[in-house]
């Protein structure tokens, strides 16, 4: 591998793998809010956003960090009254119970309109906001989280740039395979990679923080310290579920605490962080090892997402989990050969779970990844793994890495309509 391929994997990993404050899709709605305010001047007297289907579902039932409060409305409201657009997906890291309540009486004051965007975009958002004397602002994000697509005041562009509706990665990133990813990751001059230690300082202290708060269904607590503790004990295995849960569980109930993401998702991760340093801590691999699986473990999310695209109905954790169980089997010992049986057992196993949008119980499902990361790693240290006649695996893991893509973003397309016709229609 050439230095400018280290370069290039280096800069992309260092896009992708980015704190964020709360879950990313409210974080970025507010982002866009905060845009369009700034570029209309003034406090906005009405705030419209239109939003493409993922994004609105990935935001309907999470909690924002700092209100006690769940949603978009309050999201909103705080993107236009303290964002800050320069702070990304921290955009709301100054809110307080002041911005808080003022965020609410601007709520009350029915001054927000969300709508459903009709377009083929994945992530798509657009909020105008109206001034004084009808002076209108309009910012757009569409691609990526913080991907600014066009910016206008009172109908004078200011920025426009242009973009496809590929859900995928954007084509300037470096084409990736899983041997690339294994051969970056193991070989790469360590200080270059040595940042990515950050993902287990903020993802650790979210879940610690998790563990002495009430925090969502408190699934990483009672795993820790409560009735999962009774019944398996402090060991690696319940370690490694109780930590990977407990920082979503602060995350999806909105604790005001930021953790690293990758790929434009919190949860991602956390789980492509935790279950690794989990792992490394209790068999005391040397701090180089870990350096290097959690650069495996992110970077093969970071790969996938490439294939699979920012959102889908496709749970993030199934992808997250995958990029976990590589990093946890190259701290047991294993080489390519092992990683890449992992990731054929990862997809053979968990291919299929939804996405219903972001909320506290997204805690069940990152503990599902992570038990069956950890079950991946030990078959393929093994010598175990799922072959090319079973299912939608091929004997070429980049191929079934491919199949599992194409389900989530192709086949699974219906399945998302109706996931979100069911949210947004439930009987109260």
């Amino acid at each position: 591998m050439s230095k400018m391929d280290y370069a290039q994997i280096t800069a992309l990993i260092q896009r992708e793998v980015i704190p964020a404050m709360g879950c990313t899709e409210p974080a970025a709605v507010a982002l866009c809010v905060a845009k369009a305010t700034e570029t209309l001047g003034e406090l906005p007297q009405r705030v419209e956003v239109m939003l493409s289907a993922n994004v609105l579902k990935n935001a309907l039932g999470v909690g924002i960090p700092g209100t006690c409060m769940i949603g978009l409305p309050i999201a909103i409201a705080l993107g236009a009254l303290i964002g800050k657009s320069e702070r990304q997906l921290e955009v709301l890291c100054d809110c307080t119970p002041e911005s808080t309540a003022r965020g609410q009486q601007f709520i009350n004051e029915g001054r927000i309109d969300i709508q459903q965007k009709n377009t083929d975009h994945k992530l798509y958002i657009e909020a105008t906001c109206v001034g004084q004397n009808g002076h209108r602002a309009t910012a757009i994000i569409a691609g990526e989280h913080t991907n600014f697509v066009h910016i206008e005041r009172d109908g004078q562009t200011l920025l426009h740039q242009e973009y496809t509706c590929s859900n995928t990665h954007n084509d300037s990133a470096p084409s990736l395979t899983l041997q690339a990813v294994y051969d970056y990751a193991t070989t790469v001059p360590l200080d270059d990679i040595r940042f990515i230690l950050a993902t287990k300082q903020l993802n650790k202290a979210a879940a610690e923080h998790s563990f002495s708060n009430s925090c969502g269904h408190n699934l990483g607590y009672l795993l820790n310290h409560g009735a999962g503790d009774l019944m398996l004990g402090q060991t690696t295995f319940n370690r490694m579920v109780a930590y990977t849960a407990g920082a979503c569980d602060a995350r999806m109930a909105g604790a005001q605490i930021p953790v690293m993401s990758n790929s434009g998702s919190g949860n991602q991760g956390i789980t492509a962080t935790l279950p690794v340093v989990i792992y490394a801590e209790d068999n005391h691999n040397s701090e180089e090892e870990l350096i290097r699986a959690l650069a495996l473990s992110h970077l093969t999310v970071i790969y996938i997402k490439q294939n699979l695209g920012r959102l889908s109905a496709l749970c993030g954790c199934v992808v997250a989990s995958t990029g976990s169980s590589c990093g946890i089997t190259y701290l047991m010992g294993g080489k390519y050969a092992q990683i890449a049986s992992a990731v054929q057992n990862m997809i053979a196993n968990i291919t299929g779970m939804i996405c219903d949008g972001a909320k506290p119980s997204c805690a069940l499902k990152v503990a599902t990844g992570t038990s069956t990361a950890v079950l991946s790693a030990i078959l393929a240290m093994n010598g175990k793994h799922v072959c090319g006649l079973e299912g939608i695996i091929d004997n070429d893991v980049d191929k079934s890495i491919r199949n599992m893509s194409r389900i989530g973003s192709e086949s699974m397309l219906e399945t998302d309509r109706l996931i979100l016709q069911i949210m947004t229609n439930k009987q109260e």
